[in-house]
């Protein structure tokens, strides 16, 4: 939405290009100082703050420093850049008011696959390492498994230790998305996975293009996250996000009916 992408004649959801303005952690900290109603920020939803691009401004620890200094905010830290343990040292001066999340959105078997969809991400090892670092330092932590492709990071073993690691690490909380079907995200990523000879991701990838095959990867995905999370935490700190627009109707009824920390999004999210 920024001014930058009209000037520049640029899509802001293309590739290959990053617009960056070094000035955000002024605009941030104007508004964690006006803003009255303080809680809880995300930093980032729809970026990521500790990217290659926005670690040439130090945009992460300056927006973090920015809304910290401000009493009455707390910060659910984001990212999947492992850079962000050269700010813990800033986080650990708040520890209380800090929860540090690395997406990790594969097992490291498949660090390989994930790689050619997340190219500009740090290793899955490396997100991990940066978890455990967290967790050894005492700061607060939390899970972010989003989303867990099919045939990537659906199985129920793959589930099982992802869900074990962030218990392990003490995530207050854990949080699942299967992928959404919308847009072009699904056609992108099984064409970069076949331009990568990952044929077997690539066809996996691609069929839950189709309603019913999303529908069933959906609903087996739950399914195996509830019964992983039982056995190493607690559901009460399960979140799985999910829009249920295209789930067919018995999937979202058996859902609906076994929907222990399920999330409904959209239009449904009064079916929470």
């Amino acid at each position: 939405m920024h001014r930058s992408f009209v000037q520049a004649g640029e899509n802001p959801f293309a590739q290959g290009y990053a617009i960056v303005d070094p000035d955000t952690p002024e605009r941030v900290a104007r508004d964690a100082e006006r803003l009255a109603g303080r809680g809880l920020i995300q930093l980032c939803t729809l970026v990521d703050a500790w990217a290659p691009e926005a670690l040439e401004h130090d945009l992460g620890r300056r927006c973090l420093a920015a809304i910290l200094s401000q009493p009455g905010w707390t910060v659910r830290i984001l990212t999947k850049n492992a850079a962000v343990t050269r700010d813990f040292d800033l986080i650990e001066q708040y520890r209380d008011r800090v929860l540090v999340g690395l997406s990790v959105t594969a097992t490291p078997s498949m660090g390989e696959v994930m790689s050619v969809l997340e190219p500009n991400a740090s290793s899955i090892q490396a997100r991990m390492a940066a978890m455990v670092d967290a967790k050894a330092r005492g700061l607060r932590t939390y899970g972010m498994f989003c989303p867990l492709l099919p045939g990537i990071a659906d199985s129920p073993d793959q589930v099982d230790l992802l869900v074990k690691f962030a218990a392990d690490c003490g995530a207050e909380e854990m949080f699942v998305e299967p992928v959404n079907a919308r847009g072009p995200g699904l056609r992108m990523c099984e064409a970069a996975l076949r331009d990568h000879g990952r044929l077997a991701e690539a066809n996996a990838v691609g069929r839950v293009r189709e309603r019913r095959q999303w529908s069933q990867y959906v609903r087996s995905l739950i399914s195996s996250v509830q019964q992983s999370v039982e056995r190493h935490s607690d559901l009460a700190r399960l979140r799985v996000l999910l829009y249920p627009s295209r789930l067919l109707p018995e999937h979202a009824e058996e859902i609906r009916t076994h929907g222990a920390g399920v999330v409904w999004l959209g239009k449904d999210a009064s079916l929470q």
